[in-house]
């Protein structure tokens, strides 16, 4: 990894200054995240189907234990984001995260069964040093002022989601028709191809992502946001430090990085411990939070408070969206039919996990462009707007979920067309607020918090997966030993309830847009 450092690249400025509504980067980093997203999107559609048909779990346990793994991954992208800040920089993170998910596929392909934990909890801490790093350099390609942001993450999202869409669905096809090795195998490889491919072309980031103590220049001011200034004349100073990243310091993280992945195990495996650190880490997040506010201006804390209201509000959004990879993952293979549009033969299972990012695929690229088109008729609406926006669709979504009810024949089993049409609806309110929130997290943090901000993005994203997980399992206990015809009306009561507080949040985030606004200052 000593190899990824500065060599002669282009400078900030010269990325930044991009004609065209795209930088060349981000095509490269799109890639990079396809792949990874192949990897863990295929992993994430298979681990509840994968326990209660492989490891024989309980309806309620998978989904209790789904909500723990997807948690700590999650919950280790804060983790990540903080060492990539303070030691590893952002490159590096990236690369010893991939490492980690390639050998976490590597074990599960080995023996998914005996090693289910062990190579699940590479991935999880692995997923952590990735994710939200790669997410962050994004963000740096832009100007704080740049009104293409928003496109460009949305751009971005539809790679992630094209990778999701391929994995999603390839392997629990391959898993269930061929080789549960063979699944855990493709997601490992494809992994490495994604690794290949940062590893080519991150030369062409500049100093993007490099080691906060590198060889790279550091402004001699207070504020390191350049973009800043006090005088149109301000000639900022600048020395280029020549020490090296103290090698002991990330020598630390990777030899603590793989110390804790067996402690990650047992707390998976045994969900009490989940319970225990999730009602831990959050506390102490916002404790952290709260101290480095101190270091910053009055107008930076007033933006890192709106970016946590956003934070609060993702947490309950994805909550109910989740239900994707737990209660709706077993709703799809005892409750829906396997006729699309009376013409196509799919597995219900895989349509559950990959019609969500086909829809992204197609519709995101759209969006993003009608953000751009807006902001220049000067009728785009504000973030906050647009996340409430978010909540509105993911209330109709789920109470077409709910309709399904009325389209079930005697048996139980319903529309996978009606179920569907619940998944474009979804699209477009995720469309809403993913991206977008990832743009703002990038817009409201102050340069040194901008990794920490953006796993505090993805840890919250770990409340909701944990929060989904208690929710699936409630409804998989109510109707543990029911008929299909039950498990129905169980099912879709509860995704009733679900669309109902959704509507409730869409509202009260519409009615704050004003305050929450000037929280945000100029930010957009």
């Amino acid at each position: 990894m000593a190899a990824l450092t500065a060599s002669t690249q282009p400078t900030l400025e010269e990325i930044q200054n991009f004609q065209g509504k795209y930088p060349k980067q981000l095509w490269y980093l799109f890639f990079s995240e396809m792949w990874e997203r192949f990897c863990f999107y295929g992993m994430r559609g298979m681990l509840t189907y994968f326990m209660v048909t492989e490891l024989l779990m309980k309806d309620e346990m998978a989904n209790l234990q789904y909500g723990a793994t997807q948690a700590f991954v999650y919950a280790f992208t804060f983790i990540g984001g903080l060492f990539a800040d303070k030691i590893l920089g952002f490159r590096r993170s990236l690369f010893w995260g991939g490492l980690l998910m390639i050998a976490g596929s590597a074990i599960l392909a080995y023996d998914p069964h005996g090693l289910f934990f062990p190579g699940i909890s590479f991935t999880i801490v692995g997923t952590g040093f990735f994710k939200p790093n790669i997410s962050t350099m994004v963000g740096a390609l832009y100007k704080k002022d740049d009104s293409r942001r928003d496109a460009g993450f949305s751009l971005f999202y539809s790679g992630i989601n094209i990778g999701a869409l391929l994995g999603g669905y390839a392997c629990v096809a391959i898993g269930k028709e061929y080789s549960w090795h063979l699944a855990f195998a493709l997601a490992g490889i494809v992994m490495t191809i994604s690794l290949i491919t940062f590893v080519f072309t991150q030369k062409t980031l500049g100093p993007i992502g490099l080691p906060p103590t590198g060889n790279q220049p550091e402004p001699l001011i207070a504020d390191k946001d350049l973009s800043v200034s006090t005088a149109p004349e301000q000639v900022v100073e600048v020395k280029t430090k020549t020490a090296k990243p103290q090698a002991w310091k990330s020598y630390a993280v990777y030899i603590g990085s793989l110390a804790i992945i067996p402690v990650i195990a047992v707390m998976v495996s045994q969900t009490q411990y989940t319970d225990w650190f999730m009602y831990s880490i959050g506390p102490a997040t916002l404790i952290y939070l709260f101290y480095e506010m101190t270091k910053h201006t009055v107008e930076e804390r007033k933006k890192l408070l709106a970016a946590l209201f956003f934070i609060m509000f993702s947490i309950l959004f994805w909550a109910f969206f989740e239900q994707s990879g737990g209660s709706l993952a077993l709703f799809s293979a005892r409750n829906l039919d396997n006729q699309l549009l009376g013409t196509f033969t799919l597995d219900p299972n895989g349509v559950n996990n990959s019609v969500n990012s086909l829809f992204v695929i197609i519709f995101a690229p759209i969006i993003g462009l009608i953000w751009i088109a807006m902001a220049k008729k000067k009728i785009e609406p504000n973030t906050v707007v647009k996340f409430g926006l978010g909540f509105l669709f993911l209330a109709g979504a789920f109470f077409t979920f709910y309709a399904t009810r009325f389209f079930a024949d005697e048996n139980g089993v319903t529309s996978l067309d009606v179920f569907t049409l619940a998944y474009l609806i979804i699209t477009f309110g995720e469309l809403c607020l993913s991206p977008i929130g990832l743009s703002i997290m990038t817009k409201l943090s102050p340069a040194r918090l901008q990794g920490v901000m953006m796993g505090m993005w993805f840890l919250a994203s770990a409340y909701g997966q944990y929060v989904a997980g208690i929710l699936g399992a409630g409804l998989s206990k109510a109707g543990e030993n029911d008929s299909v015809q039950q498990k129905l009306i169980t099912f879709t009561d509860g995704y009733k309830q679900l669309a109902i507080y959704a509507l409730v949040a869409g509202v009260i985030m519409i009615i704050s847009a004003p305050a929450i606004k000037k929280l945000m200052g100029g930010v957009k």
